[in-house]
């Protein structure tokens, strides 16, 4: 027993509790289990209902009848199976699926979500294989007809450790399976398969697995980053699911004849059906299949030949006709049989607070005066320590749930888990609350995980022919491709680069880190073979660096020679506070905040951008340091460009501290003059300790009793005297300022110790990508998108960027949807009009909101998840991108439907424009692909907008290496020498096309080998492709002993080597990292080297050195050496027959071996790893 203030927490081990015990002990007093209608449940408490009458070694199914439904009743019923059988909540997970509806028109010719249709397949599986207790499911879900249950059943598999199998047979199952042939695999529903190694990316799981084979025997099974390609772990089993319902076959297996319903797939006799409202489920029944039929009508009338209705969807009346078994909860007993097995359960919701923890303290107080135990129900450990904190301040006893026996007393009972909503069963006598239903709105855990990191080999993955490239010493051209070419008597690997006036440039394999990938806003001019233009490019870019580089070197020193508060370490409050976020941090997310920890609790003021794309989790970094400032005493202010922007940042700030006696208020022009000098005077005060606000908080009145934080949101979004304003208070206060714009870590890193920067660049895990559909203009399929997203609770984006029609529009919409409620929204409106309907769309007073490109930026409406955008072809990728963005903000699936004219009268343009936005849908892919452009900007607003036009001038990354050499020349560090040693040895370094098929990423393997600067960088390259490729080849090996050459020639100082006939000449530089006495006792012990002043070596390779085994003589044939040495073999063509000694690496002359034991020779002890 702990005592804090008078009041007694009881811990878990003082008085364990169980939830489990609780709630079994409430429905037992209802005596409603054997009922077959159940009338008075609502809610949560129909899934306490669902999980209380689940029986061992049966399946049972509960039909809602919406999405929606399905997702809120899931989540409940997980977490009240999980406390009755006493599981993880890992094991509820598989225990209880939903299954949700398709949520497409398969007459519009879209294709379901992924997430979607993995799922709906998953749970068939799980039928299958009976590894599923309870089932969610909505009306319109159990429509469509599904591959039978033998042919899902083919198609899945377990393999384990010692199974026999191969990789042909397993990529045909993954086929079959619905799974993509995607090489690198870094994609849910994606496999590929690379001699004997099959990678494929389970849908659900967080990381891609890889199977190695050795003959016809599973040898291994690992899980590998789909970052980096690299295996992360070892595992004895996986399981290969579909990703689809209904997988194609070529033996029938889709004919109407062979396909199954639903029902099929459920156990014949240990089945439980539950429904709820049957009504409704009937009438969702019955609207959906007229839909899907006027859809079949509307196909038929346009010309095409769609699959006919018996070969879609099941009937209506025979799906009725299952459900008439089921139990029946309803609401209301107005249309329930009278029969002796109805059973009223009394029922009451619970009271909503919104963040009035008094009342809920109160409504305790009455609970534990009537001696009805109490169930609080916790989304995280830091809301359930905080709610225990509050309930020992009012005196009320608290138990942490954890053992098996009920409460000797009556107590609040508090747990962890995911609740919708609270209920109460007077008969029961048992009060049941959820977190949402005291502090403020609910927020959900996500169900649905995945990461979203960058792709593997991301330098070339995209390299297509045609792109730009950049060749650091002879500037911008078009990559034509790879080609082999007769050298000598051998054959060779070029990069192929076409220049201005046609001209063509051929760069050996082996020094590919010398091209990058041009990254830049529009189509750049070519240069000229030979020309000045390139050079003149860079010394300009050079010049205008070191003016920027220098300012910025002046701000970052005036700053930290003014001292500011030094705020302390974190106390046990900021760490429950911390532990009451939901949701779990990304990597990026974690360094920004100890980032930001760090420079509050030094003596200097600090000043740290904040960079990420929108919805990537920059508030919630910038929410933890308001939380330590005000900790400490500290006021708060966050400035924010719009209003709109500013009600967002108060409603998401009073629901994080809803749990805390914190103050926050907003200070905007919508309120009247009177409020506002209210504020203002309780700010000077400082009885507010948050304020939210725009450029008003900036005015002069705006006077703070001790600020501590400064939060500024988009600074590049303020005017000039709005900046100067924020200049003078950054001098005594804490300033963090947030940008949505991405900026590449590349440049992060190259203004380190310039300007403290953070950036965030992965994606929260429970994001979901974006379904992407491009379509024709059909009232149908608008219609359908937009009640969908109704059904579901969601709201409703309408692109329409013509104000003279936009009305029109919203008339439309309104007659195709008559239950929406839409607004309108255009630049050309008055500004508290526009800002006053964009409010209300926040505050979700509207469904639809009819608009122009002004939503592009600013809009942060997590619950927004369906984007319209009419005549899409109009539209550049970058704003399709950023409109994009606007949508998939939470866990929810996200639709996406660009609207076009008849697809013959779109321009070539076009259709790639928009061909590539639905292509890359995955979270990120704007550092890739879409965002090429944004990338550009980013920078200019970070460093200054006529620093755009030089990156376009020379390419993104050979800019952010000419920026990373001048910060360090202007901070007085060394700058080494970045040329690299060319090594011209004639050899054939070609990597064999079966290793490594793909050329984009052939050529990124040669590039990275090229681009290895020491001996522990090739090895990690050779770690990786052995782990993704196999074993390495012969081809791959002698590459990366070319590599070492050069990295040991690199370390050396030695400017080139040159390989002609049977002779190498080495060259030094004119101040060389060599031992000039170590040169020539190396000279002196070997023959075959010979001192050529004043700085060549040159190497014999007919001569032995004394050192390596037999060499041949100048007059031995090729092929008395290959007799002599014991190497002839069978199957000589007449290509080996006549190949010369050089093309063999490891031939006669042994030259890897002869050079490699040379530099050896010559590098200083300890130097060759």
């Amino acid at each position: 027993m702990a005592a804090t203030g008078g009041a007694t927490v009881t811990t878990p081990t003082a008085l364990p509790l169980s939830v489990q015990a609780l709630l079994k002990a409430a429905f037992d007093q209802c005596d409603a289990a054997n009922a077959t209608a159940i009338t008075g449940l609502t809610g949560s408490a129909r899934a306490l209902f669902t999980a209380v009458t689940a029986r061992r070694e049966m399946v049972s199914v509960l039909v809602v009848s919406t999405d929606a439904e399905v997702e809120s009743l899931t989540s409940d019923t997980r977490f009240f199976f999980a406390s009755l059988e006493g599981l993880l909540p890992s094991d509820a997970e598989r225990a209880v699926l939903p299954f949700p509806s398709l949520e497409v028109d398969p007459y519009c010719g879209l294709a379901p979500h992924f997430e979607v249709a993995s799922a709906r397949a998953g749970v068939l599986c799980a039928l299958v294989r009976r590894e599923v207790r309870i089932v969610v499911a909505s009306a319109a879900a159990l429509l469509p007809r599904v591959t039978s249950p033998p042919a899902m059943r083919k198609a899945s598999a377990v393999l384990t450790l010692g199974d026999e199998s191969s990789p042909t047979l397993l990529g045909d199952r993954l086929l079959l399976a619905g799974f993509v042939r995607q090489d690198p695999v870094d994609a849910h529903g994606e496999f590929c398969v690379r001699g004997g190694i099959v990678d494929f990316f389970p849908a659900g799981d967080d990381h891609p697995v890889r199977l190695e084979f050795v003959g016809d025997n599973v040898e291994s099974i690992r899980r590998y980053d789909e970052a980096t390609q690299r295996s992360i772990g070892v595992i004895d089993h996986v399981a290969v699911t579909p990703v689809r319902e209904r997988l194609e076959a070529a033996d029938g297996a889709n004919t109407p004849e062979a396909l199954a319903s639903v029902f099929e797939y459920l156990p014949t006799s240990r089945v439980r059906l539950l429904a709820s409202e049957p009504e409704e489920i009937a009438a969702q029944l019955t609207t959906a299949f007229e839909r899907l039929t006027a859809a079949f009508e509307g196909a038929r009338a346009r010309g095409e030949a769609p699959q006919g209705l018996k070969g879609v969807a099941a009937e209506p009346e025979d799906i009725a006709r299952r459900l008439r078994a089921a139990v029946r909860l309803s609401a209301l007993d107005l249309k329930v049989p009278s029969t002796d097995d109805v059973v009223h359960v009394p029922c009451q919701p619970a009271v909503e607070f919104r963040g009035r923890v008094t009342d809920w303290l109160a409504d305790v107080r009455r609970a534990r005066a009537s001696n009805e135990p109490v169930l609080f129900v916790a989304t995280t450990n830091g809301t359930l320590q905080r709610t225990v904190e509050l309930l020992a301040e009012d005196g009320v006893p608290a138990a942490i749930t954890g053992g098996d026996e009920l409460p000797v007393r009556p107590v609040v009972t508090v747990a962890v888990g995911q609740l919708s909503r609270g209920f109460r069963l007077p008969e029961a006598g048992l009060q049941v609350y959820a977190e949402a239903d005291v502090f403020d709105a609910p927020r959900r855990k996500p169900e649905r995980r995945r990461s979203l990191p960058q792709a593997f080999l991301t330098d070339f993955r995209d390299l297509k022919v045609s792109d730009h490239v950049v060749h650091v010493d002879h500037g911008i051209g078009v990559f034509v491709g790879l080609r082999q070419l007769d050298v000598g008597h051998d054959e060779q690997e070029f990069m192929e680069l076409r220049y201005a006036e046609r001209a063509k440039l051929f760069v050996p394999v082996e020094h590919l880190d010398l091209i990058q990938k041009y990254t830049g806003g529009g189509r750049p001019t070519l240069d000229r073979l030979g020309g000045t233009t390139w050079e003149r490019a860079k010394t300009r870019v050079k010049k205008a660096m070191r003016h920027m580089a220098e300012e910025l070197l002046k701000l970052s020193a005036a700053r930290k020679t003014i001292p500011g508060h030094a705020f302390g370490k974190d106390s046990h409050w900021q760490n429950e506070f911390e532990d009451a976020f939901e949701y779990e941090l990304t990597a990026d997310q974690r360094t920004a905040v100890d980032d930001i920890k760090r420079d509050m609790e030094a003596p200097i003021s600090m000043d740290r951008l904040l960079c990420g794309d929108v919805g990537y989790g920059k508030t919630e970094v910038a929410v933890r340091a308001a939380f330590k400032a005000v900790m400490e005493g500290k006021q708060v202010a966050l400035l924010a460009p719009t209003t709109v922007l500013a009600f967002q940042h108060m409603r998401t700030l009073t629901d994080r501290f809803a749990a805390f006696p914190i103050t926050i208020d907003l200070l905007s022009r919508f309120r009247t003059r009177q409020a506002q000098k209210v504020l203002l005077g309780e700010v000077l005060k400082g009885k507010v300790d948050i304020v939210v606000g725009t450029h008003r908080l900036l005015s002069m009145d705006v006077v703070f009793r001790d600020l501590g934080l400064l939060i500024v949101d988009e600074e590049q979004r303020f005017g000039v005297a709005h900046k100067e304003r924020l200049k003078k208070l950054s001098r005594r206060v804490d300033v963090l300022t947030l940008t949505a714009t991405p900026i590449p870590r590349t440049l992060n890193m190259a203004l380190v110790g310039i300007r403290d920067m953070s950036v965030i660049e992965t994606p929260p895990k429970d994001r979901l990508a974006i379904q992407t559909n491009v379509v024709r203009f059909d009232r149908a399929v608008v219609a359908q998108a937009i009640r969908h997203e109704l059904a579901r609770g969601g709201q409703i984006y309408f692109v329409h960027n013509r104000i003279e029609s936009i009305h029109s529009i919203a008339n439309l919409v309104t007659r195709l949807v008559p239950d929406a409620k839409v607004a309108v929204a255009h630049g050309q409106m008055a500004e508290d009009a526009l800002e006053r309907c964009m409010i209300g769309f926040v505050d979700h007073q509207f469904d639809v909101l009819v608009t122009t490109t002004i939503v592009e930026n600013g809009l942060d409406i997590p619950n927004a998840n369906t984007l319209i955008i009419n005549h899409a072809d109009h539209f550049g990728l970058a704003q399709l991108y950023q409109l994009r963005g606007r949508i998939g903000r939470s866990d929810r699936r996200a639709y996406a439907y660009f609207l076009v004219p008849r697809v013959n009268t779109l321009s070539p343009t076009a259709s790639k424009r928009l061909a590539a936005i639905r292509e890359f849908s995955d979270l990120g892919s704007g550092f890739r692909v879409a965002a090429l452009d944004l990338e550009i900007r980013g920078a200019g607003n970070l460093l200054g907008g006529e620093q755009s036009g030089y990156i376009e001038a020379i390419g993104f990354e050979l800019y952010i290496k000419l920026l990373e050499e001048t910060v360090s020349r202007l901070k007085g560090e060394d700058v080494a020498e970045n040329e690299r040693t060319p090594v011209n040895l004639k050899i054939d370094l070609r990597i064999d096309e079966e290793y490594v098929p793909d050329m984009a990423q052939r050529v990124t393997v040669y590039r990275r080998v090229a681009g290895a600067h020491s001996d522990a960088d090739l090895e990690q390259i050779l770690a990786e492709l052995h782990d993704r490729y196999g074993p390495l080849p012969t081809s791959v090996l002698n590459l990366a002993e070319y590599s070492r050459i050069r990295i040991r020639a690199d370390s050396l100082g030695v400017e080139s080597i040159e390989r002609d006939h049977d002779t190498v000449i080495m060259k030094f530089r004119s101040h060389p990292a060599v031992d000039s006495t170590r040169v020539l006792e190396v000279i002196e012990a070997r023959s075959d080297i010979t001192l050529i002043p004043p700085g060549l070596l040159k190497i014999d390779l007919r001569t032995t050195s004394g050192r390596v085994g037999r060499q041949r003589s100048a007059s031995e044939s090729w092929w008395t050496a290959r007799a002599t040495t014991g190497k002839v073999t069978s199957g000589f063509d007449q290509r080996s027959m006549t190949r010369h000694a050089a093309a063999d690496p490891h031939g006669p002359t042994d030259i890897f071996s002869r050079l490699g034991g040379l530099l050896a020779e010559l590098s200083p002890a300890g130097d060759l790893n």
